[in-house]
């Protein structure tokens, strides 16, 4: 028999799809005070919000009649005609009140600014009383007490407190930087944890400050600005730079409209946009603001507003892969200065302070056996048959590129002039404000894949016929990976075609791949290509097979370079886009200033 479920059994499964945690009732509860166009909002947790919940605003308030509409269901201000097109708001559906009404004691104490005295309603799974005059503020104060104790069963599926606490204190964060214009305070456990103060200035740069504020200081130091637009559809924000990833998407902050959501396509959008120049498993960081016509998005998709649908998904995921990959491009060689301050950390931890050393035999105790007659020539008094000039062997051997004049390189050139080769892997390099060390297989690695890419995109890889055809044995299933890639392989310059049981014969190479080793090269294709789906788009299995070519094609640590040779690596790497990293998402380089090296040396 059919029959009608009462209203308080209704609100309490309408919590279930609300309210799934304390951190959801934050959320309901700040957008609300955000949507009453309070300047400041103070939240106050205690025992990760399964004890007290309370959200204090200084808002427009409500009357009395107003405050017993509040918590009813589907009861909202929030909505103009009835339109659920045109959505300016942060919430509009008039669920959250009623459904945390039914689960847990409420009070509600409100006055609008030309009341005298503030009212204030009760509600305790479900039973309403009031409204009654009250102790109050302008403004709006909500407390949620015991949430859940009437549906102790929700309570088995929370998580610690401490838990429970930062996951509120995230979802604060995020709706704090929609709005720059407002204050927000958070309290756990009477402990103040958030304190973010209204930024001044252009609405982009209280943005920027906002995000500055809650992303820190190393994420704002190595992000871009985002401003773009195609078809009436903006994104602005800020992007972190490759090297500046995460092990998770937790630094994620993507809107819609000031919304902020968790929406698969965004996120998907976002990761395709970075690509190849992330490490494997590394998120990128970022936080970004999509704007468009409320009538092209829907939000009205779940009850928790978290998710959105797109009337053009393929116009959003274009305008953010297009405008991610744009800027990274614009930022050329540029690399996390993060990197600096790792870098200074590993050699800190390695140095130890000196000991005063006075006595020989102090000396000699100290230093390794076999080096202690050099150690004590080293300190013995100069005679006039020892060389006073640094010995750099014969002049045949010399570098002419030392000898000139160094200066233009350094004063007109981000990455500076090369000045050594450390471990036949290494560069060093002198810049106008301090020194960098340049993995040279990686920053050539990324130079060589990029070359690949640009000749994919025009006319095709050129490549060279082998005088004598390479036999690269390989088992069956490696064989029939490559065979069902060889119109993309033929494209990137490889030729190849297999040669009788358990054999492939490679006929053509890419003409800038001529010094790398064929087989090498053709077994690990093979065996990346078993890592690409069939199903994925011919562009991404180019770009990781290119990915794999460019490997074997660039310069191996070992090698030694001239000065000439490491010279005109720096001059590439400035001119090329994203050789900041590798195709695996390394970084190519490490800067550091003269103050950090001052600081290495105590200087400061």
């Amino acid at each position: 028999m059919i029959r009608r479920l009462p209203t308080h059994i209704v609100n309490r499964i309408a919590a279930g799809e609300v309210v799934e945690r304390p951190a959801s009732a934050v959320k309901e509860l700040v957008e609300n005070a955000i949507d009453a166009g309070a300047k400041r909002i103070v939240i106050e947790l205690e025992a990760g919000g399964k004890g007290l919940i309370a959200v204090s605003d200084d808002g427009i308030g409500m009357t009395p009649d107003e405050l017993e509409l509040a918590i009813e269901r589907h009861a909202t201000s929030k909505l103009d005609d009835d339109d659920l097109v045109h959505i300016d708001s942060l919430g509009f559906r008039g669920e959250a009140l009623a459904a945390l009404s039914g689960v847990s004691r409420m009070t509600l104490t409100s006055r609008p600014k030309d009341q005298e005295t503030a009212f204030q309603i009760t509600a305790e799974a479900g039973a309403v009383t009031g409204p009654s005059p009250a102790a109050g503020q302008r403004g709006t104060r909500i407390e949620i007490r015991d949430l859940f104790f009437a549906t102790p069963a929700r309570l088995k599926f929370l998580r610690t407190e401490r838990s429970e606490g930062q996951a509120a204190k995230e979802v604060v964060e995020r709706l704090a930087m929609t709005s720059p214009d407002v204050a927000f305070t958070l309290h756990l456990d009477s402990r103040q944890v958030l304190n973010l103060g209204v930024s001044s200035g252009e609405l982009f740069q209280t943005f920027k400050a906002r995000i500055g504020q809650i992303m820190g200081k190393a994420f704002f130091q190595n992000a871009l600005a985002m401003d773009t637009e195609r078809d009436g559809i903006g994104l602005t924000g800020m992007i972190g730079l490759p090297t500046e990833s995460r092990p998770n998407g937790r630094f994620q902050h993507l809107f819609v409209n000031r919304r902020p959501v968790q929406d698969k396509l965004l996120k998907s959008a976002l990761r395709a946009a970075y690509g190849d120049l992330l490490f494997a498993g590394r998120q990128p960081m970022a936080a970004l603001f999509l704007d468009l016509a409320p009538e092209r998005v829907d939000v009205n998709v779940h009850p928790a507003k978290a998710e959105v649908r797109f009337r053009e998904p393929g116009v959003v995921r274009g305008l953010i892969i297009g405008g991610i990959k744009q800027r990274l491009a614009e930022a050329g060689c540029r690399t996390t200065s993060s990197l600096g301050t790792a870098a200074l950390g590993v050699l800190s931890a390695g140095s130890q302070a000196p000991t005063p050393l006075t006595h020989r035999s102090q000396i000699e105790r100290q230093i390794s056996p076999g080096i202690g007659e050099e150690a004590r020539a080293f300190q013995a008094p100069l005679d006039d048959s020892r060389p006073t000039t640094l010995d750099v062997g014969p002049p045949a051997a010399r570098d002419d590129s030392l000898v000139g004049d160094i200066a233009p390189f350094i004063r007109d050139h981000p990455l500076g002039a090369a000045r050594a080769q450390l471990f036949d892997a290494y560069i060093v390099a002198q810049s106008h404000n301090g020194m960098l060390l340049v993995d040279q297989h990686a920053a050539h690695e990324r130079l060589v894949y990029e070359r690949l890419k640009m000749a994919l995109a025009e006319q095709g890889v050129p490549r060279q016929g082998l005088l004598l055809p390479e036999v690269v044995e390989l088992e069956d299933d490696l064989i029939e990976r490559l065979e069902a890639r060889l119109p993309e392989l033929e494209r990137l310059g490889l030729v190849l075609e297999t040669f009788g049981q358990g054999a492939v014969v490679v006929r053509e190479m890419p003409a800038m791949l001529k010094d790398a080793d064929i087989k090498r090269l053709v077994r690990d294709l093979a065996e990346d290509l078993v890592e690409i789906d069939k199903a994925r788009s011919l562009e991404s299995a180019l770009e990781r097979v290119a990915a794999t070519m460019a490997c074997h094609g660039s310069v191996r640590a070992g090698r030694r370079l001239s000065m000439t040779e490491m010279n005109a690596l720096l001059r590439e790497m400035e001119a090329t886009p994203n050789s900041g990293q590798c195709n695996h998402g390394r970084p190519t380089y490490v800067a550091l200033s003269e103050a950090d090296i001052e600081r290495l040396f105590k200087r400061r």
